[in-house]
């Protein structure tokens, strides 16, 4: 026999709200895969651009948007950024939210994780770092982006103070280490290598996943 239920009745659930994974575009792919790992319809994932790091005022505004936008629907937001250039107004209003975020800078401590990189900055102050994102995009982002195939003198300008690249790694990919390994010949630096894999964004995510309250009965 099926049994009706009514708004109220003692044996309704009320189901934990999925999150919404409010994150940098530059990201996209490592997100979705680890998404991928968690039980089903806990999280998805919407992102902003991620040319914006080279407008950080546009990140809180965008963030606000996004916030709003998953409430109303339902869901709980998390940001997936570091400061990211913000100057510590995107965890101003994070904070009076009450809304989570990845702890960390910015992306590449959070896929080194702060002991390697705080030993990455200590055996090298002038790296440049490159993501499986940015290798891929690399024509785009930094040769195009930031002016150095129209004009190349810009290299020594804001490439003075660098001495290495270094490469961390979301994948084991060779043909992405040959063009990393050919991004810092372009860029006339040293080349050095990590494997990082997906970092402190796979823990973040489960241990989220863990404290959601499970549905409970009203009583």
């Amino acid at each position: 026999m099926t049994v009706n239920k009514r708004p109220g009745d003692a044996s309704e659930s009320i189901a934990t709200p999925r999150l919404r994974l409010i994150a940098c575009g530059a990201l996209a792919r490592e997100l979705l895969a680890i998404i991928n790992q968690l039980p089903p319809d806990v999280a998805d994932l919407t992102c902003l651009p991620a040319a914006w790091h080279n407008h950080p005022e546009k990140i809180v505004p965008g963030i606000k948007v996004k916030v709003k936008a998953a409430r109303k629907a339902g869901f709980t937001p998390v940001v997936i950024y570091g400061d990211c250039g913000t100057g510590g107004q995107l965890d101003t209003f994070l904070d009076a939210e009450n809304i989570a975020r990845i702890p960390g800078p910015h992306c590449y401590h959070s896929f080194m994780g702060e002991a390697d990189f705080d030993a990455a900055m200590d055996q090298e102050l002038g790296t440049f770092f490159l993501t499986d994102y940015m290798v891929r995009h690399f024509e785009r982002i930094v040769m195009k982006g930031m002016g150095l195939r129209d004009h190349p003198h810009l290299r020594d300008i804001y490439f003075a103070h660098y001495k290495r690249v270094l490469y961390i790694a979301q994948t084991d990919d060779a043909a992405l280490v040959e063009k990393a390994r050919q991004a810092a010949a372009t860029l006339q630096l040293d080349y050095d290598y990590h494997y990082t894999g997906y970092g402190d964004y796979t823990a973040f995510l489960h241990n989220l996943c863990s404290r959601r309250q499970p549905s409970v009965a009203t009583s």
